[in-house]
């Protein structure tokens, strides 16, 4: 059974998401908002695979950093294919680079072998409305993946 989280291999998450009648415009094509949601997703359970698990972060880092959250700071993304209702899509996610107070992220959303949409995604570190660096031990975790993804 393939983990609720998906997996990561070689540096990559996969995150397998079906398309609902919920995610789709009037026409049966995937609403581009949707996307957005799909990719959060990816990048939730990519980090929470990664032993940062959103409820364990927050406890461990509340204590150093009160008030932090991960803010998306910037993102491009090119919708290049559409996807329809009952859609077995893959939401992979990798970092492309890690910085002290922020990464960037590469996404793509693939339906088997076709591209859909592919983003680059930068999420600052924040505490206190104020840039801080990522917890240590997470930007260790990244960077080994970024590593191994190359």
């Amino acid at each position: 059974m393939t983990s609720l989280d998906g997996d990561i291999r070689d540096g990559r998450h996969t995150q397998a998401v079906r398309v609902y009648y919920e995610d789709t415009d009037f026409s049966g094509v995937v609403y581009h908002a949707s996307y957005l949601r799909f990719m959060e997703r990816g990048r939730t359970n990519y980090l929470r695979l990664l032993g940062a698990g959103h409820r364990e972060l927050f406890e461990q880092t509340e204590r150093e950093a009160p008030g932090f959250a991960f803010v998306v700071r910037s993102m491009t993304i090119d919708f290049l294919k559409p996807a329809r209702m009952d859609d077995v899509l893959a939401v992979v996610t990798m970092p492309e680079d890690v910085k002290g107070a922020s990464i960037t992220l590469h996404q793509r959303v693939m339906r088997g072998e076709d591209l859909l949409v592919e983003a680059h995604v930068r999420v600052a570190f924040v505490s206190g409305g104020r840039a801080k660096p990522i917890p240590k031990p997470l930007r260790l975790a990244m960077k080994a993946d970024q590593d191994s993804a190359r």
